[in-house]
C-alpha cells in the first residue's frame, strides 16, 4: 500500500540529515512545527475543495496525507496505530462513536 510505504520512508528519515531531507528537516523542528505544517496543508485542501478544482484538491490532499504522517511520526504514532483505531471503530455508527467520546 502506498501510504504504508510513505509511512516507512518517513520513519526511516527520522535519523536523516535535515540538510538532505525535507522530512528530516520537518521532524528536526519538532512536533509543533509538524502540526503547524499539517494545518497549513489542510487549509489549502479546504480552499481547493470549496473552489471545486479537482486536480488541485487531489494534489493538496496528497500533501495533507504526507504531512499527517509526518506529524504522527513526530509523536511516535504509527500508521498502524491509526489503522487499528479505524478497525476498532468499524461497524459502529458514527453518531454512536462520537457520543462515546
Amino acid at each position: 500500500m502506498t501510504l504504508e510505504k510513505l509511512a516507512s520512508t518517513i520513519e526511516a528519515r527520522k535519523g536523516a540529515d535535515p540538510e538532505t531531507s525535507w522530512t528530516a528537516k520537518l521532524l528536526a523542528k519538532g512536533p509543533e512545527k509538524c502540526a503547524e505544517k499539517f494545518g497549513e496543508e489542510a487549509v489549502e485542501a479546504i480552499i481547493e475543495a470549496v473552489k471545486g478544482d479537482r486536480g488541485r484538491l487531489t494534489a493538496e490532499a496528497a500533501d495533507v496525507l504526507y504531512h499527517l504522517l509526518v506529524m504522527l511520526a513526530s509523536r511516535d504514532v504509527t500508521l498502524k496505530d491509526v489503522l487499528a483505531e479505524l478497525e476498532r471503530r468499524e461497524g459502529s455508527s458514527g453518531l454512536t462513536e462520537k457520543a462515546q467520546r
